[in-house]
């Protein structure tokens, strides 16, 4: 049998100190590539202290199939407009908040009580795009760009802060959003948006049909369904090439634009919050809105 060489007890010692030395050089390399990394990873993606600045944006318009000129609606005494902006100002993750809008009356609203209003092109296709194009006009630089939806006049400012705080720790997502428990009244509702998530909190699927469906065809009362919330917050390098984005199969199947995000291999994290959706879709949601502030003394 080979024999290793003896060392003499200087030898070793010397021998030590080297290899003490050599991997403390070497740790220290390797630290500072991982450093770098990861600060280069941060800047490129915008994460981190790079993800601090955020704006959130009110798309609305006055144009509306279902409810023309749904912005301007009154909610006991103020247009519905006032109403969300007002609730989005009590978040604390936002360093600014603007109306984005196309129509002139809805504009001189905002402006009465005191928004900040970009005007945008008739051409935007969705709200998203809406918000690009505002974060465009903006003179200061925004690291995310939170989606308000302008008819959610009892929006959560919980809410608001809670998608802002999941992007900013979610180093490999372009998008967060919101999700609340499905109520069974809502499984079969194609207004209503359902999602499921991974066991990460990411986003696999946004379907206006109930997800995931079983083999009995029926709602199971046992499975914690998920009702997708319309609020949602993008990075702000990512919304700029949303728009360049060509339009997806399922995107287009489903009319859902967070599909598409999907699609082209992004990731979006999801929270999920107590807080039920209020949104108005048509006029007669406009009493139920003004029931549920009376209930909760808001005026």
């Amino acid at each position: 049998m080979k024999q290793m060489p003896i060392c003499t007890p200087a030898e070793s010692g010397s021998s030590s100190k080297a290899w003490i030395v050599h991997s403390l050089v070497a740790g220290v390399a390797i630290a500072a590539a991982v450093g770098a990394h990861f600060v280069f990873a941060n800047r490129l993606l915008g994460l981190g202290k790079f993800r601090s600045r955020v704006v959130g944006i009110i798309p609305a318009r006055y144009a509306s199939s279902r409810f023309e000129g749904k912005p301007l609606a009154q909610i006991l005494g103020k247009p519905m407009i006032q109403r969300t902006w007002e609730r989005a100002k009590l978040a604390t993750t936002l360093d600014h908040i603007v109306v984005a809008t196309d129509d002139e009356r809805i504009a001189e609203c905002c402006r009465g009580f005191g928004a900040d209003v970009i005007m945008t092109s008739e051409s935007c296709r969705n709200g998203t795009e809406r918000c690009n194009e505002a974060l465009q006009k903006l003179e200061k630089k925004y690291d995310i760009v939170v989606n308000i939806q302008g008819d959610e006049p009892l929006i959560e400012p919980e809410i608001i802060d809670g998608v802002v705080k999941a992007l900013q720790g979610a180093p490999d997502a372009v998008f967060s959003t919101a999700v609340t428990s499905l109520k069974p009244e809502d499984a079969s509702d194609p207004n209503r948006v359902k999602c499921v998530v991974d066991n990460h909190g990411y986003a696999i699927y946004f379907s206006r049909g109930l997800i995931p469906y079983n083999k009995s065809g029926k709602l199971n009362p046992k499975f914690p369904y998920l009702l997708h919330l319309g609020i949602q917050s993008y990075d702000s390098k990512f919304l700029k090439i949303y728009p360049e984005l060509p339009p997806t199969p399922l995107q287009l199947e489903e009319d859902l634009e967070q599909l598409k995000v999907l699609e082209n291999g992004y990731k979006m994290k999801v929270i999920k919050v107590d807080h039920d959706a209020h949104g108005v879709d048509a006029p007669e949601d406009v009493e139920k809105i003004e029931a549920l502030m009376r209930e909760r003394n808001l005026s």
